[in-house]
């Protein structure tokens, strides 16, 4: 099977007040972090938006093996780096796995499982909800180009046109960074 994984990297921390993607993480930044977890899923293919802060991010952050696709429209939402991010999606992949780049505690293993869904849509199940990763398998991709919005995907998974697969994950959904409160847990290594 050949899959791509896409890292979600594009938007401008306007919660936060400055580029979350380069917040020092274990002696890194935030996005080589999970880019790191993104490697170690040994996708096919390895995507990583960029917008906001697109430049300092290329200075600063390893994108070794990683292919970088800009969005210039990031402003408008994580839907809009989904939709350009798809169109280099390789012809061959059987789909695609969404990571996000401020979700550095995402395990490898549960990526590459809900990569394994025989379903069109899947999405991880954890102690305390649904979250990141996705699973998107190539008949939905053309639904993927058209998405608006920060809460598309969300919206796509719950809109009832494709079945989707919960798979049961261990512990909290992992903490995401969108404010400062949310980094210092994740220093903390707190659960959500």
């Amino acid at each position: 099977m050949y899959v791509t994984g896409l890292v979600l990297a594009a938007g401008a921390s306007v919660r936060l007040g400055e580029a979350k993607q380069l917040l020092p993480y274990r002696g890194r930044t935030l996005l080589d972090a999970t880019l790191d977890l993104a490697r170690s899923c040994d996708f096919d293919q390895l995507l990583v938006t960029l917008g906001g802060a697109a430049q300092r991010i290329r200075e600063r952050v390893d994108l070794t093996d990683v292919q970088v696709v800009e969005n210039a429209d990031f402003s408008t939402g994580c839907g809009s780096s989904i939709s350009t991010a798809v169109r280099v999606v390789d012809p061959r992949a059987d789909g695609l796995v969404l990571l996000l780049g401020d979700q550095p505690g995402v395990r490898a293993a549960d990526a590459r499982r809900v990569a394994a869904a025989t379903t069109p849509l899947a999405v991880c199940r954890y102690a305390d909800g649904l979250g990141h990763p996705f699973w998107f398998a190539r008949e939905v991709l053309p639904e993927l180009h058209v998405l608006h919005g920060d809460k598309a995907v969300w919206k796509l998974l719950h809109s009832g046109r494709h079945p989707v697969t919960e798979v049961p994950v261990a512990g909290p959904v992992p903490i995401d960074v969108d404010t400062h409160a949310d980094y210092q847990r994740l220093l903390a290594g707190e659960a959500p």
